[in-house]
């Protein structure tokens, strides 16, 4: 068994993170899926939407929530999941973060999550160029 991850994200984004993971990786370690969030959907249907993909992504280790913005829609509806069993958030999913875990499939919850963002802080960097 292995920890499942979610992306709820603003639009297409987490289905273009993953598509683009996969393709970078060749497969996807871990059963995965995306919920798209649009500023027209009640966010009441929307959390009902992410705990039926909990369950069904929870193999019994949990699920790693990946969120964008923290503050904005999707992270207010991945934040609802906090309570229930099994369940992380972190904020703030871009692509090293999403490689990353991948990258370590048989982690625990917690450690993954760590390690996600970790990911994350890692593949942000101020690239200088050499000027003469």
């Amino acid at each position: 068994m292995s920890v499942g991850v979610l992306l709820v994200t603003h639009n297409r984004i987490g289905q273009e993170l993953l598509a683009t993971a996969r393709d970078t990786l060749g497969y996807c370690p871990v059963q995965t899926a995306t919920l798209a969030i649009t500023q027209d959907q009640d966010p009441d249907l929307l959390a009902d939407n992410a705990r039926r993909l909990l369950d069904e992504l929870d193999s019994g280790d949990g699920v790693l929530v990946l969120t964008d913005a923290y503050g904005a829609t999707p992270s207010n509806i991945a934040c609802r999941l906090m309570g229930l069993e099994h369940v992380n958030v972190v904020a703030g999913v871009n692509l090293p973060m999403l490689l990353r875990v991948f990258n370590y499939p048989r982690l625990s919850l917690d450690a993954l999550s760590r390690i996600a963002i970790d990911g994350g802080r890692d593949g942000i960097m101020l690239v200088i160029s050499q000027r003469s």
